[in-house]
């Protein structure tokens, strides 16, 4: 447990931003699932839209969800699910 006031508020932001990432984590498996289990190109704008903002906050690097979309669009042509 911190003693120094600052550690405490150090803590207390960390505390804050973990929680925040954890809700765009949880958003992007929703609508990766949703994807998955329903590959329309409505889905997968959503889903490559999550990945954008988890990227655009460095959650993810760049190139990471760059592949992750790619992978997306292999699967979405595969199903016929094209984007418009």
């Amino acid at each position: 447990m911190p003693i120094i006031k600052s550690a405490k508020k150090a803590a207390r932001q960390a505390d804050a931003r973990r929680a925040h990432n954890v809700e765009i984590k949880k958003d992007i498996k929703a609508a990766l699932k949703a994807f998955k289990t329903n590959p329309t190109a409505e889905n997968l704008s959503k889903a490559q839209s999550e990945y954008d903002k988890a990227a655009k906050k460095n959650l993810l690097k760049k190139n990471t969800a760059s592949r992750r979309k790619a992978a997306l669009a292999r699967f979405a042509k595969e199903a016929n699910a094209k984007k418009k």
